[in-house]
């Protein structure tokens, strides 16, 4: 096996975990959703977009309440975290077309968690061949759009999304009600 030396990611390892402001619980309180990056309430978790992406579309999924440990998460977090998973594998389908996807959560810093104290799911659409020298060379990454024009593509694919759902959930209503 090869390895190759990162010596730059030192500082961030050598630095730890500081306590810092909660980025998901200010999105959660916010309202401004265009400001605060968010492009999906639901009951129990908010969708928003990554401000430091690793490709364009990039998502994460987190729950309302602070707190750090997934396992502690209720059913109805669990449950709804999942329907917004594949509700966000969707829409940036629909956005971005992508190859594949890469998902997962970074929990407590030594795992790489920039934010230790709230999980959050990470969403990342992926096409072969989108990994380049820019970051590694030139410190730099290199985006085909910025945060506001990728708020401006999926905002409405999502706002669909939740007309389709309310549409289902009249329709469902309907059938279920008692004919007379």
């Amino acid at each position: 096996m090869r390895y190759i030396a990162a010596p730059w990611r030192a500082d961030y390892v050598r630095r730890g975990p500081t306590p810092e402001r909660c980025v998901f619980c200010e999105a959660v309180r916010s309202t401004d959703d265009r400001a605060a990056a968010v492009v999906w309430r639901g009951r129990h978790n908010i969708i928003l977009l990554n401000r430091f992406p690793y490709t364009p579309g990039h998502l994460l999924i987190s729950p309302k309440r602070h707190r750090a440990d997934f396992a502690a998460a209720g059913p109805a977090e669990r449950n709804e975290l999942a329907e917004l998973f594949q509700m966000s594998l969707r829409v940036l389908g629909r956005a971005y077309r992508p190859q594949g996807f890469n998902a997962g959560m970074n929990l407590g810093a030594s795992a790489g968690a920039g934010v230790t104290g709230h999980y959050h799911l990470h969403i990342v659409p992926r096409w072969t061949g989108d990994a380049n020298f820019m970051p590694l060379v030139g410190g730099t990454r290199v985006f085909i759009e910025d945060l506001d024009m990728t708020y401006q593509k999926l905002r409405p694919l999502f706002d669909q999304e939740r007309r389709r759902r309310e549409r289902a959930g009249q329709a469902k209503r309907r059938s279920s009600a008692p004919s007379r």
